[in-house]
């Protein structure tokens, strides 16, 4: 949104480029734009995995601790949880899930076809970390979005301009998706304390002078003494749009231990939390049978 004139500018202090590894036993193809090696730099996000899969994909397996946001960008997503929670998701559409004490869930491409899917890991601050889990299918078709000339703001998470995201958090996150007309300008205004990140699906942008391309992530750090902080983002000429995903979350700045798909703050919780997977405490791993086709 067009900043007011309070808002104090924001700079981009580092450029990641994805890293692609390629095939593996679940995946067609992977790559990595927020490797979870370097928490400090990336808090409260941990983790940005872009994947390409059609069989086997994702079968059931445990989180605890976290919450992923999975954004749909190609094919349709599978999904489907312990608590009974199943569905199909299609294009532009985001699951926001929290695993919180411990969920299983699993995420296939429906009918085995194809599913192009971005899947974020937000952090939770250790009051948090075991609370009761959840699932959000956030349609594409019911965000609501502010249109201004040039650009197209679609709101995931967070207050932007005015209009909140259908999101619920258990820490405050700002997400959405810019869409920005070639040659043409867009004023994001984000929570000064925040560390954002603004990931270029597709086109090419200048963001706070910084031109980044599409594969590339540019990360803005927090900015002091100030309650809101414009992120400016510039497409370049061209016959089309440029379209970028922006998260924005205030850092947690605790001490966290990471063992494979639980996110915890000691390694004696880690070891916990594989103790109480094994043991039955997450619930019992679904017998559910894959969607019918249509």
């Amino acid at each position: 949104m067009s900043a007011p004139t309070a808002a104090a500018g924001r700079k981009v202090n580092r450029i990641d480029t994805k890293t692609r590894f390629g095939p593996n036993d679940q995946v067609d193809d992977r790559a990595v734009l927020i490797a979870p090696n370097r928490p400090a730099l990336t808090d409260p996000f941990l983790l940005l995995s872009e994947d390409w899969f059609s069989s086997p994909g994702f079968e059931w397996h445990p989180h605890r601790g976290l919450e992923t946001v999975t954004t749909v960008l190609d094919g349709v997503l599978e999904h489907g949880d312990n608590a009974g929670n199943v569905g199909a998701l299609a294009a532009g559409d985001v699951q926001w899930m929290t695993a919180g004490r411990g969920i299983i869930h699993r995420e296939l491409a429906y009918r085995n076809e194809h599913a192009h899917t971005l899947q974020l890991w937000v952090n939770l601050p250790r009051s948090k970390r075991m609370t009761g889990t959840r699932y959000q299918d956030l349609l594409a078709g019911s965000r609501p979005q502010i249109e201004q000339p040039g650009s197209r703001f679609d709101i995931i998470s967070g207050t932007v301009g005015g209009v909140s995201g259908p999101a619920l958090n258990n820490w405050p996150i700002t997400g959405m998706i810019v869409t920005v007309e070639p040659g043409r300008q867009a004023d994001v205004v984000l929570p000064g304390e925040d560390r954002a990140f603004a990931y270029v699906l597709s086109g090419v942008t200048k963001i706070a002078g910084r031109t980044v391309r599409a594969g590339q992530i540019a990360w803005s750090d927090p900015v002091k003494g100030t309650a809101t902080a414009t992120l400016p983002l510039q497409a370049a000429d061209g016959d089309t749009p440029t379209v970028v995903m922006i998260y924005s979350g205030r850092p947690i700045g605790e001490s966290i231990v990471m063992g494979g798909p639980f996110v915890m703050n000691t390694n004696q919780e880690i070891q916990d939390a594989f103790r109480d997977f094994h043991n039955g405490k997450f619930g019992q791993i679904p017998r559910q049978a894959r969607l019918k086709y249509r």
